[in-house]
């Protein structure tokens, strides 16, 4: 399968649960009447790549991550070494609460992603509520994701839970993430680019999503899915697709109308539909030795 179309497949960690949110959520549904919250401007149809998943905003206009990143550490380096001292600490944290995050986070799968960063936003994120929201989120997703891929089909880098021949925290994905390239990691690039974008819709709750955005990536040391040379590289990844949305007039009027659904939910008083609570004790279960 060529690069393009397993990252495609890829973006959403399990397709087949993508079957109800795809019927529900087709390109022109995020304006359904039945929102609750009007969104200030109608959006264009956007197609969809694969079934569930949307086109993204930059199109051929994606960053080459081959020429942003340096190679990855070798086995047997200083860095190498680094990356397993981390890697062997993250698994002690297998069976916590904080893995149980994790693998919550390794679901890329709407409507359940769509609510990660709902805590850190401080309101619920949902097709109905705020569908320009949830839109922008689904079509980042897809830049975010496919820009890791011209490193990871060059350097088709082994994943700590095939070098230790171990499992991970979502067993349904493992067969297709050993032929997928660890190196940069895919997720920390969709949670970064989310922590960025929606400090861009809501400013006052960067530090809350910045730091979300770092736990997202960080997941993927916990399931045993990257390296941290990966999530860093990821995060390296995302700043550079965010920048070249800056450009993207399409990208720019969907952030202003997913603000204006955010300030609307406040006004409404709308909380997250999740336990933030439990989320934040999860989140402050430490990772030895992560930069």
């Amino acid at each position: 399968m060529s690069g393009l179309a397993l990252a495609a497949s890829l973006l959403v960690s399990a397709c087949a649960s993508t079957s109800e949110s795809a019927s529900s959520a087709s390109p022109a549904s995020p304006m359904s009447p039945a929102a609750t919250v009007s969104s200030p401007a109608t959006a264009e149809a956007v197609p969809e790549i694969r079934p569930g998943v949307l086109a993204g905003y930059l199109g051929r206009e994606l960053p080459d991550s081959l020429k942003l990143l340096p190679a990855p550490p070798k086995e047997g380096s200083a860095a190498f070494r680094q990356d397993q001292a981390v890697s062997r600490a993250s698994q002690k944290l297998r069976g916590t609460a904080r893995d149980s995050q994790a693998t919550s986070d390794a679901d890329l799968s709407f409507p359940h992603v769509a609510d990660a960063f709902s805590c850190a936003l401080g309101v619920p994120v949902s097709q109905d509520q705020s569908p320009r929201l949830y839109q922008l989120l689904r079509r980042t997703l897809t830049d975010a994701g496919l820009s890791t891929y011209a490193a990871k089909d060059h350097y088709k880098r082994t994943r700590p839970f095939v070098f230790y021949k171990e499992g991970t925290c979502a067993p349904n994905d493992e067969a297709a993430l050993r032929n997928d390239g660890s190196y940069p990691s895919g997720h920390t690039s969709i949670g970064w680019i989310w922590a960025l974008v929606l400090t861009q819709v809501a400013p006052d709750r960067a530090d809350a999503l910045l730091a979300r955005g770092r736990s997202f990536g960080e997941s993927r040391l916990v399931c045993n899915a990257h390296w941290q040379s990966d999530i860093l590289a990821g995060r390296t990844i995302a700043s550079g697709t965010y920048a070249k949305l800056q450009s993207n007039t399409t990208f720019q009027a969907d952030v202003a109308a997913a603000s204006q659904e955010v300030q609307s939910l406040r006004a409404s008083g709308k909380t997250p539909s999740v336990n933030c609570s439990a989320e934040a004790a999860a989140l402050a279960i430490p990772i030895e030795g992560v930069l």
